[in-house]
């Protein structure tokens, strides 16, 4: 029998194009977006990349916040004293407070943050006692009002004579600093159970139950911050499913703590909106009128009406709304971009440089600033309870926008300091004037093995 002669290879069918897939506009549409994302490529793998998208987003944000600040407090200012920059003026000068913590930070060596983890850990927790107490004995009837010496609590602030500030804010930057650094001194051993449970747990435990007694909103965004150092840290699962089933009893006890009935009327609200003229539920009903009013595009920037004494709280957690009725879904979609480029942005420090202090406390501090954008603007848009917390860089408020700016600081330090960052840095470096009123030159990396490269020592530690 004769062999049967080699089939040849069937032609698969090429898939039908759409005709308008064929018109020179889609094809120059294919080429544009083409052309942006091998810019967007290109413009990231430069060695400083990370250094400017940060600062960039934050810069961004940090202007946005001004802007809607003015517009949500003009109105009322005027009809206050008759000068409608009166609130502006003060955010104002705390941005200038911010800017040069920024530049504190931005210029601090690894070895300073961890030595200063301890002292600033122990200062949170005079501060907030402070405010713990002397709010309880106020509501106890042994005070009659919440002071004590030139030491005066007021919600959640301290108030030491003319200094005011928000104790709970301190207590981010601090708990991410101490968290960081116990971790990194135990090294391999931090994942398990049992080397947590010294002192780390115990002392996050506490600061945490702290926090919540007056201010149940920030105690989360600690809780987040907590658990992306854990998580960065490579603890094991079941340590964190442990942590959730601790962190759900403390919250659930927290909220249902007698002379705490405001928490449990927020969830009341959540769970019934029907309740729209009572308490916070009235809030979020104004601020998805505010929404809705604001349509695509908005009604104008400081053309706003919910603003008129309608919506509680317009300048601070609720400032989403504002931005919504004004700038509309174009206005809000660029808010949660830049949200999203400095949570890329974090998370690529903390992947990229060599410190493992820098990778964890990165990852902290990333995760808190997202965490706490996602909690505010959820209640406003009514996915979850109303927490209270100000939306990061944008709200008003003194305290949380010095310390979010300083935050912003530890990490443009970071990004200088990636091994790419530091050698092009080192490669042309800047004159002795510019490393003076910006910052100086960060270690240069040290190449350990094929392909990798880690800090000098004799730098850092």
């Amino acid at each position: 029998m004769t062999a049967a002669p080699p089939r040849a290879p069937s032609a698969r069918p090429r898939a039908a194009v759409a005709p308008w897939a064929r018109t020179p506009a889609w094809r120059a549409l294919r080429r544009a977006v083409a052309f942006g994302l091998a810019l967007l490529r290109g413009l990231s793998a430069r060695p400083l990349a990370s250094y400017y998208l940060l600062v960039a987003s934050a810069g961004l944000l940090l202007v946005i916040g001004l802007t809607m600040v003015f517009s949500a407090t003009s109105v009322e200012a005027y009809v206050a004293d008759g000068n409608a920059f009166t609130q502006i003026q003060k955010q104002g000068l705390l941005a200038v407070l911010g800017l040069v913590a920024f530049w504190l930070c931005q210029r601090l060596p690894v070895r300073t943050y961890r030595t200063l983890a301890k002292p600033f850990l122990i200062a949170a927790f005079a501060m907030v006692i402070a405010l713990d107490v002397l709010s309880l004995l106020a509501s106890a009837g042994v005070l009659e009002d919440p002071k004590f010496g030139p030491l005066r609590a007021d919600e959640l602030w301290l108030y030491l004579g003319p200094l005011q500030i928000q104790p709970s804010e301190f207590a981010k930057l601090a708990l991410a600093l101490w968290v960081a650094d116990v971790l990194v001194r135990k090294g391999e051993d931090a994942g398990s159970w049992r080397e947590l449970s010294r002192p780390l747990f115990p002392v996050a435990g506490l600061l945490l139950v702290l926090v919540g007694y007056n201010d149940l909103g920030t105690m989360l965004t600690l809780l987040v911050l907590f658990v992306g150092i854990l998580w960065a840290a490579g603890v094991r699962l079941r340590v964190f499913a442990g942590m959730a089933v601790t962190a759900m009893l403390g919250i659930v006890a927290l909220i249902y703590l007698p002379g705490n009935q405001y928490r449990s009327a927020r969830i009341e609200g959540f769970l019934h909106p029907e309740l729209g003229q009572l308490g916070d539920a009235y809030q979020v009903r104004e601020g998805l009128f505010a929404i809705a009013n604001g349509g695509w595009f908005g009604v104008g920037l400081g053309e706003g009406r919910l603003k008129w004494g309608w919506l509680p709280n317009g300048h601070n957690d609720f400032i989403f709304a504002v931005i919504a009725e004004e700038l509309g879904v174009v206005g809000c979609a660029l808010v949660l971009l830049l949200f999203g480029v400095l949570t890329y942005t974090g998370l690529r420090i903390a992947r990229r440089v060599s410190h493992p202090f820098r990778r964890l406390v990165a990852a902290g501090i990333t995760t808190l600033i997202a965490g706490q954008a996602t909690i505010n603007i959820a209640g406003v848009v009514g996915l979850m309870p109303v927490t209270g917390l100000p939306l990061p860089l944008i709200s008003d408020g003194g305290s949380a926008l010095v310390v979010t700016l300083a935050m912003i600081g530890v990490l443009a330090s970071f990004a200088r300091a990636e091994p790419d960052a530091a050698r092009a840095l080192h490669a042309r470096p800047p004159g002795r004037l510019a490393r003076l009123l910006w910052a100086p030159l960060p270690p240069m990396p040290v190449r350990v093995g094929r392909g990798q490269s880690t800090e000098r020592v004799d730098d850092d530690d």
